[in-house]
Order: C-alpha cells, then sequence, then structure tokens
C-alpha cells in the first residue's frame, strides 16, 4: 500500500480545490494528509455506503478550515461527493463549502469552523457512545463499540472551550476519543510563539489524558500511535503531531502564507513537481490511489454486514433492551406522551424552574433516551433525575450528568451527544450565563439539531444576586438568532405543556426559560387549555365579545399580572384582551388568520409586558401602543422591591393602559 502516494494525492487535491476557489486554506490538508491517509485507510471504521451505520467511528474536523481534507476524504472514500464537487470548492449551492456543514454534506459528522467547537462535539459523541456501550452491551456481545477521532489545531487549543471539553473528557476517562493535534505552530498572523507557548503535553497529562508524540509527516509513526492509543483503557488520546503546515511546498511550507490563501499557480506547480505527481493535472487521482480505498470499502462494508448479524442476535437474546435499542435510535416518543405531565394545584403557586422539574421527573420514567444536566447548578435549574445514577469517571450507566462549571463546553458536548445519536439531551444553567453558551447554540441553530436548554432565572426577579445574575438583553438576543424556538411559559402548566413542545420539534434547539419565583397557578377549568402555547401566543381571556378596546400582552412571569390588571379594567366597563405571548418564533409560525384572530389589527391600543429588554416587541404593540420592559441593568435587593422599582406590578400596567386608552 503506497501510503506516500495516497497522502501526496490529498495534497494536489487541496491544492487545486483552494486554486480554483481562489479562496481556502490548503496548508492544513498538506500538513495532515499522512494521518489523515493512515486513519482512514486502516484504522476508521465507516461504511460510505450505510453513512448513518449506528456503529460507525466519528470523525471530526475540529480544524474545519482544512475542509479540503475531509472533503477529499469523503471523495476518496466513496461517499456521493464526485471530483465535480470539490471543483467547485467554496462555490454557491455546492457540497463543498468552506467550513465542512452538518446534513450539508453526505458523511461530515459536524458542522466545524469556529476553532475548538468540533473538540468539544468529539467529547459528546465519546461520551454518547460510552453510554450506549455501558447500557446495550451485554454478555460479551458489543452492538455498541466504536471510536470517535478528532483532527484539531494550534488555533483549537488556543480557544477557551478546548480547556472545558478536553478536562470533562479527561476527567470521565473517555478511552475511545483520539485527537490529533496538528502542531505546525503556525497561526494567520505568523508563529504561534507572538501569542502561545502552552506545553501541550503537560497540559493534557494534568488533563488525565494519554499523550503520544510523534513526527506526523511519517506515516509508520501515525500507525503505530493510533495502534497505541486503541489500546487505552482508561484515558483519552491525545497524539501530538509534529507538522509542516504546507508540508512539499517548496517556498511556503512552514509559513503563515500557506495558512489561509492560495498557494499560486506557480507555487501550485512547483510543489506538484517536488511531490513527483503530474503537474499538468488538475484534482489528479492515481489509479492505484482509488484501488486502495476501493478495497478499503469492500472491507468495511463486509464489517457493517457482519455488525448487522450481530446486531439481529443481540436482539433476539435481549428483547427488553431491543424496544429501547430502536426507541432510542429512531428517538421514538411515546403518542401519549401528554398523559406523563404532572398535574399542578391552582392553590399553590410554584415557581417555573421546580415545575420544569417536577416535569423532567416525570418525563424521565417514560424516556429511555432522556438524560441531562447542569453546568453545576442542578440544585438551582431543578434538573437532576430523582432516582438515576450518575454519569462519572468510568461510571456511564445513569442519566444525571454533571458538566462542572463550563458553560460553553457543556453545549458543545451535548450538540455532539445530539449529532451521535441514541440520546435526548439537556443542558441547563442561569440566563444570563447563556451569553457563555451562545457559540454553542448558534451551531446547534446551525446544524438543527434538537439540543434541549433550560435557563432558568430568567428575570431581574433573580433578585439579591444582583445586575450581573440578571439578564436583560439576552432574550432578544437569542430571539435574533434564527431557528432556536424560545419558550417562556406563563405557568407550572405551561411549564409542562413547554417541555412537550420542546421534545416534539426536531429540526432545531429549543430554550426553555423559567423563573426562580414563584407563580400562579392558572385554572385550566377557566383558561383555555396550556397545550395552546404550542402556537407561540394566544388569547388567554377577554372580558366580552366582540373587538376589544385593549390588548394586554403578557410574557412568562408577566403574564399573571397582566391578566390582573386586564380583570380590574374589565370592572371599570373595558373590554380586555388578555395574550400570552410565549414565544414569538412559535407564533410567526402560524397562520396569518390566526395572528390576527389573536392580535386583532383592528386594535391599535396595545400594551406587552416582559421584564426584559423591549427590543422586538415593536412589532406587535406597533408604533401606538407601549412596552412595559427594562432597558437598564438591574439591581441588588428582593424580587417583589424590583418590581417596584421597574414598574413591573399591577398597578404601573393599570396606569399604562388607562393612559393609553384616554388617548384619543
Amino acid at each position: 500500500m503506497n501510503l506516500t502516494l495516497a497522502a501526496n494525492t490529498i495534497r494536489g487535491l487541496a491544492m487545486d480545490g483552494v486554486q480554483k476557489a481562489n479562496s481556502g486554506h490548503p496548508g492544513m490538508p498538506m500538513g495532515c494528509a499522512e494521518f489523515a491517509t493512515v486513519l482512514w485507510l486502516k484504522f476508521l471504521k465507516h461504511d460510505p455506503a450505510d453513512p448513518k451505520w449506528a456503529d460507525r467511528d466519528r470523525f471530526v474536523l475540529s480544524a474545519g478550515h482544512g475542509s479540503m481534507l475531509l472533503y477529499s476524504m469523503l471523495h476518496l472514500s466513496g461517499y456521493p461527493l464526485p471530483i465535480e464537487q470539490l471543483q467547485l470548492f467554496r462555490q454557491l449551492d455546492s457540497r463543498t463549502p468552506g467550513h465542512p456543514e452538518f446534513g450539508h454534506t453526505v458523511g461530515v459528522e459536524t458542522t466545524t469552523g469556529p476553532l475548538g467547537a468540533g473538540l468539544s462535539n468529539a467529547v459528546g459523541m465519546a461520551l454518547a457512545e460510552a453510554m450506549l456501550a455501558a447500557k446495550f452491551n451485554k454478555d460479551g456481545q458489543k452492538v455498541v463499540d466504536h471510536y470517535t477521532y478528532a483532527i484539531a489545531g494550534d488555533g483549537c487549543m488556543m480557544e477557551g472551550i478546548s480547556h472545558e471539553a478536553c478536562s470533562l473528557a479527561g476527567h470521565l476517562g473517555l478511552n475511545k476519543l483520539v485527537v490529533f493535534y496538528d502542531y505546525n505552530e503556525i497561526t494567520i498572523e505568523g508563529k504561534t510563539s507572538l501569542a502561545y507557548s502552552d506545553d501541550a503535553r503537560k497540559r493534557f497529562e494534568a488533563y488525565g489524558w494519554n499523550v503520544l508524540e510523534i513526527n506526523g509527516h511519517d506515516a509508520a509513526a501515525c500507525e503505530q500511535a493510533l495502534a497505541e492509543a486503541r489500546t487505552s483503557q482508561e484515558k483519552p488520546t491525545l497524539i501530538i503531531g509534529h507538522t509542516h503546515i504546507g508540508q512539499g511546498s517548496p517556498n511556503k511550507h512552514d509559513t503563515h502564507k500557506a495558512h489561509g490563501e492560495p498557494l499560486g499557480a506557480d507555487e501550485v506547480k512547483a510543489t506538484k513537481a517536488a511531490l513527483g505527481m503530474p503537474v499538468d493535472k488538475d484534482f489528479y487521482v492515481p489509479e492505484e490511489v482509488h484501488a486502495m480505498y476501493v478495497a478499503r470499502a469492500a472491507e468495511l462494508a463486509a464489517q457493517n454486514a457482519g455488525w448487522k448479524q450481530s446486531l439481529a442476535a443481540w436482539k433476539q437474546a435481549n428483547p427488553e433492551l431491543a424496544v429501547e435499542w430502536d426507541i432510542q435510535q429512531q428517538r421514538k416518543l411515546p403518542a401519549d406522551l401528554e398523559k406523563a405531565l404532572p398535574v399542578f394545584d391552582p392553590a399553590k403557586p410554584m415557581a417555573t424552574r421546580q415545575a420544569s422539574g417536577e416535569t423532567l421527573n416525570a418525563l424521565v420514567k417514560v424516556l429511555p433516551q432522556l438524560v441531562g444536566g447542569s453546568a453545576d447548578l442542578a440544585p438551582s435549574n431543578n434538573t437532576h433525575l430523582k432516582g438515576y445514577p450518575e454519569i462519572g469517571k468510568r461510571q456511564f450507566v445513569g442519566r444525571n450528568l454533571h458538566f462542572g462549571v463550563r458553560e460553553h463546553g457543556m453545549l458543545g458536548v451535548i450538540n455532539g451527544m445530539i449529532l451521535h445519536g441514541g440520546w435526548i439531551v439537556y443542558g441547563a444553567t442561569f440566563f444570563v450565563f447563556s451569553d457563555y453558551c451562545r457559540p454553542a447554540i448558534r451551531l446547534a441553530a446551525l446544524m438543527q439539531i434538537p439540543a434541549l436548554y433550560v435557563f432558568t432565572h430568567d428575570s431581574i426577579f433573580v433578585g439579591e444576586d444582583g445586575p450581573t445574575h440578571e439578564p436583560i438583553e439576552q432574550i432578544a438576543a437569542l430571539r435574533c438568532m434564527p431557528n432556536v424556538s424560545i419558550i417562556r411559559p406563563g405557568d407550572p402548566t405551561e411549564t409542562a405543556a413547554a417541555w412537550l413542545a420542546a421534545l416534539e420539534r426536531t429540526d432545531g434547539p429549543t430554550a426553555l426559560l423559567l423563573t426562580r419565583q414563584a407563580l400562579p397557578v392558572l385554572d385550566r377549568t377557566k383558561y383555555p387549555a396550556a397545550s395552546e402555547i404550542r402556537k407561540g401566543a394566544y388569547t388567554l381571556w377577554q372580558s366580552a365579545a366582540g373587538e376589544p378596546d385593549i390588548i394586554l400582552i403578557g410574557s412568562g412571569s408577566e403574564v399573571s399580572i397582566t391578566l390582573t390588571a386586564g380583570e380590574q379594567l374589565a370592572r371599570e366597563g373595558v373590554n380586555v384582551r388578555v395574550v400570552n405571548m410565549a414565544s414569538f418564533d412559535l407564533f410567526e409560525k402560524q397562520t396569518k388568520k390566526y395572528r390576527n384572530e389573536v392580535l386583532s389589527p383592528g386594535c391599535k391600543k396595545r400594551v406587552a409586558v416582559e421584564a426584559g429588554c423591549t427590543m422586538g416587541w415593536d412589532k406587535y404593540v406597533g408604533n401606538t401602543g407601549k412596552i412595559i420592559g427594562i432597558d437598564t441593568f438591574g439591581a441588588s435587593g428582593p424580587f417583589k422591591a424590583l418590581a417596584q422599582k421597574y414598574g413591573f406590578t399591577v398597578e404601573n400596567v393599570l396606569a399604562v393602559a388607562k393612559k393609553l386608552l384616554a388617548r384619543k
């Protein structure tokens, strides 16, 4: 097997793709060509004919700017990515975008590009594998037995998320995680020594990793390191590969010029000549290299077929587990899931974070695939699953995850777990700390994966912790992010319904915004069913038939005071409609007819009430309406005192409404 020729083929494809696009990053694929060749031809378990094989190894290109490496491997391996797509690198509507995109290109396991994000996803994939293996492997029958491999660069190692995720991976002992560190010491600005002098070996050894160090251009050394990594029983492995960016380029290797720009036509020819490749052939794949990958694909197809036979035998021997296997692999929900939801007593006010906790502990009994945890805030977020074991170091039977104080890493890991498959996963923290999580939320939204976020302490009513912990702008910031569903339930019963809506969604992440303080439980014999929350907004109550004189719109914890104010106005002879606006995005998905039924176009007098910034509410109150919100930072004090200070009281809602009604 001519591994040198195979590696040089990758270099040629990478150079040509970037040169034709006149845009991209040739240096990283050229530097990692040997490692990728050895991994894909000798170790990586996958099947191009069955890209969703449950027991395939996962490959994550955390250094996503080197996407031509991944596209070359997918093309060579036989995925539906013809050479014409490599020739369309970075072009509109091609399957070879500038950075790998999950769901866009078959074989891409996760969207990468923001450096370090892929590392956190890889940790999540390895964790998902370990948990599935602990649950389903029985009596020597291993239906789950695969590895997660990642390639990361210097930039990934500098990003904070790599510290969070890799620390957690070491703590848990994810021994089937193998990361190749492309240690070429070059970034866009020049040598990494400008800003980076970490000792990666000591750092990862301190995390609890197994660390190997090799010449990254020595195929035999790559093979030996991968073989050794697979013998690790208790630790993840970092392979530090000393490489040269732009390896093979006579004039641009080891320079930042090879990082993020085409080598240039003359340098491409000089490099091909130096590598012994035809200088007059672009996107050249030697027949010998093609034959290597065809042979490898046949081996892998046979492995897949053998696994399917083993799975069938395992299912026959473990019928009850087999049912749960199908449920988890297919993300099935019970048809009668709503029956599992708790019922809340209208006589007992309750914080929606507490209602969420009760809901979770009811749902977990009927959803074997539901797992999750918090960034060290489970007692406050109410996310602990009672009676179920904890996931810990080399302990993977359980439902409760502990992420530590690692908000960004937590959601990156969760993305990886969901992408891996087999689990429905939630993560929790205080809403104000969604700022730490934002990059991972954005990637979940871009990938359209059903991540679940429990964001408690959702307003200034955090109270005594003060403005550092009181979200103001976070709700508007999340609302403007495409494909994120935000639900702010108005009472405990709606919180349970919101969980149901979140679980039913499969095409993007959902954030539940929940209160610290207790809220009244609305009597659903008097008001519409809480399931109406799935529409985003609905008419909670109207004092009389016909066109209302005024529409009061409440969200979350402000629904109850808005309703009370509306009832007071009605006693004074005003025809009032009270609308519960729990979710902008769900409301916008409804028909125009329905939206007009809720927010009647004929009623211009509207007041919106929400303990967050006012941005975005203009759409619903119009130019003549009023918004009771907060566009300053909060303060430290009891939440009832804050309500008085900032106007979130029945009295203030009444005053604003009456002033609006007095206008002609």
